[in-house]
C-alpha cells in the first residue's frame, strides 16, 4: 500500500522516541520501553490484505504483558482472531493521509497564545488559554518526503473553537517547510471528522490490542 504503513512507523518512532523499527516478515517490531507499552508489533498489511493466520501467528507468540499489536483492519474481525489475555480497543482507529502543500500561516485563535518549537527532530505546537492553562497541542515528525502527525489533542474546555484546525494547519506548514510532501497519521474516531474536514483521507481501519496476560481474559 504505497508505503503508508512504513511511513507512519518511521515517523511514529521519532515522535515517541522509540527504537528504530525491526523489520519482520509480517511488518515491524518497535521497542517503546514503558511498563504499559513495552513493545509493539505493527502488521504491514491493510484492509483485505490482512490475513487471519498471520495475525494469529504474531499474537500467539506474545507472552509478556504490555505488548501491543497494531493491525490495519476492523477490530470486530481482528478481535475474534486473538487468544486469551488480549484486550482489544472496541472502537477502530484510522490510518489517514493527505497531500501537503504550502499555504498562508493560520491565524492564532483570538485570546490564545501559540508557541511552535522543534527539538530532536520533532516539531510541537502548543496553544494556551488566556489564563495560561493548556488548550490544545500536537506534534510532527518529518522523515523525508513524509511527515507523521501525532498526539493532537484539545482540552474539553476549549473544544469547538477551531483550535484543532489551527494545530493541524500549523503542523502541515511546518512539515512543508521541512521538505515533506505527504502527511500520515493514526487518528481516533473523535479526530477523524476534524482531519477529513482538512482534506485527510482514511486509508484503513486500525485495531489496537494489548496483551494483559493469560489470566486477564479480555
Amino acid at each position: 500500500m504505497d508505503g503508508t504503513v512504513r511511513a507512519w512507523v518511521d515517523g511514529w518512532v521519532v515522535s515517541r522516541g522509540a527504537s528504530p523499527p525491526l523489520v519482520e516478515p509480517w511488518g515491524y517490531t518497535i521497542d517503546v520501553g514503558t511498563a504499559e507499552h513495552v513493545t509493539r508489533h505493527v502488521l504491514d498489511a491493510v484492509n483485505d490484505g490482512v490475513e487471519e493466520r498471520t495475525v494469529r501467528k504474531v499474537a500467539d507468540a506474545v507472552t509478556g504483558e504490555g505488548v501491543w499489536l497494531k493491525v490495519f483492519a476492523d477490530p470486530a474481525t481482528v478481535g475474534g482472531w486473538l487468544g486469551e489475555g488480549w484486550w482489544v480497543a472496541p472502537d477502530p482507529g484510522y490510518l489517514m493521509s493527505a497531500p501537503l502543500t504550502a499555504a498562508a500561516p493560520p491565524a492564532v485563535p483570538d485570546g490564545y497564545r501559540a508557541r511552535v518549537w522543534t527539538r530532536g527532530g520533532v516539531t510541537r505546537v502548543l496553544l494556551t488559554a488566556p489564563d495560561g492553562s493548556w488548550a490544545a497541542r500536537g506534534q510532527l515528525a518529518p522523515t523525508g518526503r513524509t511527515a507523521v502527525v501525532d498526539q493532537v489533542a484539545t482540552s474539553p474546555a476549549h473544544q469547538r473553537r477551531g483550535l484543532g484546525s489551527f494545530v493541524m494547519r500549523t503542523l502541515a506548514q511546518e512539515a512543508v517547510a521541512q521538505g515533506a510532501e505527504r502527511g500520515v497519521l493514526a487518528g481516533t474516531p473523535d479526530g477523524r471528522a476534524l482531519y477529513e474536514a482538512l482534506g485527510w483521507r482514511a486509508e484503513a481501519l486500525l485495531t489496537s490490542a494489548k496483551f494483559m496476560g493469560t489470566g486477564a481474559g479480555r
